[in-house]
């Protein structure tokens, strides 16, 4: 599966941005599709993710109650709204697709399919 990412700019501080990310095939019912992102001189981190069938959802701490991820069945798209921006989510993102969900996975190594980045810069 391919993964096309999108959506990511430059922003102040407490403001928003959405990503999308769009599968070139449906994903399978049991793969979650999430996003990572990794900070200049950092290592990739989990964001957020969600199961494609049920729509159940997981984020990290940092980003809970700020993003929501969701996902339209009918485009094969998931979506990253982020509100509340601050300058320490400023990283390049991308978006996955875990194809063998154990736990929650929040590993890198856990996830199948990668898409290509997408930058968020939030200026303070």
């Amino acid at each position: 599966v391919q993964l096309q990412a999108s959506g990511g700019g430059l922003v102040q501080a407490g403001g928003s941005l959405r990503l999308s990310c769009a599968a070139s095939t449906r994903p399978f019912s049991s793969d979650r599709m999430g996003w990572f992102r990794q900070a200049p001189g950092k290592e990739r981190e989990f964001v957020a993710a969600i199961t494609w069938s049920e729509g159940r959802t997981d984020y990290a701490g940092s980003v809970k109650s700020r993003f929501t991820i969701s996902r339209d069945n009918t485009k094969n798209t998931v979506y990253l709204q982020m509100n509340n921006l601050k300058p320490e989510d400023t990283a390049v993102y991308y978006c996955a697709v875990d194809r063998f969900p154990y736990g929650r996975d929040t590993e890198p190594r856990d996830w199948e399919y990668w898409g290509q980045e997408t930058l968020v810069t939030v200026s303070s």
